[in-house]
């Protein structure tokens, strides 16, 4: 059988049939199709010649119907800020109803009862569906470093006669049925540029080539028996290679540029997946979610009304917040909000205090709003910005310039950074937990051992940033063709030897020992006495505990910072070495 046989009997099998033209209709393919396609289906055993399914057709059924669901539910849902911060993505509310227990339900109306949720962000908050559904969790660790090929990796082996569905999806009409003929991957009839596959004449979904539009990609997909063990091998071959840690579970259904199974095409206004606040909010403008916390401090602190914030896109996610651009009343503002555990991290009244200090300063981006109790934070969008590249010297050397001068300014607040004590701190927020370096007691001692040093070298503390890496200076040109650098981000800003930001600035750029000792001559405008260097050496290998620790308490947390964290470290343990050599010299 073809896919318009299997739709045609399956369309029989469903509805006792009444005539060509209702069969037309329900089975969705033009009158000229279905009088062939009833022809063929009689000619090759399917159909009684008086329309009725024969005991083949009904075996065929039988073999190919859905048997098991896997819902993917473990991702942060990051473009649905700010409402994921409080929610997880499948736990958003339409009309009053969870997006995943309508799934749940519709899944139950045709028959389907053996699902498997895999969840990871805000699992805790998936764990009711087991009693009131009897549905079955699955947890996936990694969620915040792979993308959901590994989650169908950990329920590959339930595949077979098997629906597999993205969570935040809200279908308006049942997309599953009591009986399945073919595999096939669901797309909208919407064409958009951010999809990579398009339905060609055949109803092969083929990938877009150039910069073409796609039809809109909507993830729930069925999987008879034979597919399902071709689509379970694949993913177990991807996820097995680090390339496909971001890939998306889809990948294991592309050969030779095209899916090895069919498109199952829709109507826009059918299946909609909500990946966005503004999307939600057009479905359902009353949905409870909508009464987000941060839309209503955005809105309070603009003067305006909730309505006005438009135009929501996520940022980039950084090491300890969450941010994102909106529009309100024709400009553009970004809005913070912390991550995990930074409630322990950041003293936010400490921060408040230290924006109140650059205040007009022309040091930072311009601070519309900030909460010295909750650490949201909203600041006027700068256009035309790039941050510092660390590859760049001229680049650095003016971020050097830009960190001197800052420095030269002595501002003062009333609170001290003390990274040894900092150390002492992060490590204890691991709650009695064993470093997963098999050394770290060793280095720990290596590195503490380097403060009598650092403590006879001359310095004058002053407002520090702490934080001055590349990706904290913002570069911009004005109307007037000037360039303009900022240096933003100061949750960990407070009174400290500068010459810690130039340590700061190096082991975030990764740079080899020569490339800090042009950062530092750079700051210095190469008159930087040895002892002064030295002690920026014994910065790198403190600082690089510093956050190999503060990476530790964040991987306890599920975040995962990968090369970044080992590379820390390994400044820790270079640069202890590097200072005994240089003061073995010395002596």
């Amino acid at each position: 059988m073809n896919i318009q046989e299997c739709d045609i009997l399956n369309a029989i099998i469903s509805k006792p049939y009444e005539n060509q033209r209702i069969l037309s209709q329900t089975s969705g393919h033009s009158l000229g199709i279905v009088n062939r396609s009833v022809k063929s289906l009689i000619d090759t055993g399917y159909l009684n010649t008086d329309m009725t399914p024969t005991d083949k057709a009904i075996q065929e059924v039988s073999v190919k119907s859905p048997k098991t669901a896997i819902i993917l539910a473990a991702g942060f849902g990051m473009r649905m800020v700010p409402i994921n911060t409080e929610t997880p993505k499948g736990l958003l509310e339409i009309h009053g109803e969870p997006l995943i227990e309508r799934l749940i339900k519709q899944l139950h109306e045709v028959g389907v009862s053996d699902i498997y949720v895999i969840v990871g962000f805000m699992k805790e908050q998936y764990e009711y569906l087991i009693d009131l559904y009897g549905v079955r969790l699955i947890v996936n660790t990694e969620y915040a470093t792979k993308n959901n090929l590994h989650s169908i990796k950990l329920a590959a082996k339930y595949l077979g006669n098997s629906y597999i569905i993205p969570c935040d999806i809200w279908c308006a009409e049942n997309p599953f049925n009591q009986h399945e003929l073919y595999s096939w991957y669901m797309v909208s009839d919407h064409l958009s540029s951010d999809s990579s596959v398009r339905v060609n004449r055949k109803m092969e979904l083929v990938t877009v080539t150039g910069s073409g539009e796609g039809n809109t990609m909507l993830g729930i997909t069925y999987l008879v028996k034979k597919d399902a063990a071709y689509v379970n091998e694949r993913i177990h071959q991807l996820a097995s290679d680090q390339r496909y840690d971001g890939a998306f579970w889809e990948e294991s259904l592309y050969a030779k540029n095209k899916m090895i199974i069919p498109a199952k095409l829709v109507p826009a206004d059918v299946a909609v997946e909500i990946n966005t606040y503004e999307q939600l909010r057009e479905l359902d403008s009353n949905s409870n979610q909508l009464k987000s916390d941060a839309i209503e401090t955005a809105s309070k602190a603009l003067n305006t009304t909730p309505e006005a914030i438009t135009r929501i896109t996520v940022l980039k996610k950084g090491m300890t917040n969450r941010s994102f651009l909106f529009n309100c009343n024709g400009r553009k503002y970004i809005m913070r909000i912390p991550g995990e555990g930074t409630d322990k991290l950041i003293n936010r009244k400490q921060e408040a205090n230290v924006y109140q200090k650059i205040n007009n300063k022309h040091i930072c981006d311009n601070i519309i709003y900030i909460n010295p109790e909750n650490g949201y934070k909203i600041t006027e969008f700068i256009e035309n910005t790039r941050v510092c590249d660390p590859l760049n010297m001229i680049d650095v050397k003016k971020c050097m310039t830009k960190l001197r001068s800052f420095h030269e300014m002595n501002l003062q607040v009333n609170h001290d950074f003390n990274l040894f004590d900092q150390i002492e701190f992060y490590e204890s927020l691991w709650n009695g937990k064993n470093s997963i370096y098999r050394d770290y007691h060793q280095t720990k001692a290596h590195v503490m051992s380097l403060k009598p040093y650092i403590d006879l070298q001359p310095k004058k503390k002053t407002l520090t940033h702490i934080d001055a890496v590349p990706d904290n200076f913002l570069f911009s040109t004005g109307s007037d063709q000037q360039e303009t650098i900022r240096l933003i981000d100061w949750e960990y800003a407070g009174m400290q030897d500068p010459h810690v930001d130039i340590a700061m600035f190096c082991i975030y750029s990764f740079y080899n020992r020569a490339q800090i000792d042009q950062t530092i001559q750079f700051y210095f405008k190469n008159d930087c006495p040895d002892s002064t260097r030295i002690k920026i050496y014994c910065y790198v290998a403190v600082c690089g505990l510093l956050w190999s620790n503060w990476c530790e308490y964040k991987r306890n947390l599920g975040v995962d910072f990968g090369k970044y964290s080992l590379q820390q470290y390994r400044y820790a343990k270079d640069y202890y070495r590097i200072v005994q050599k240089e003061l073995g010299k010395e002596s």
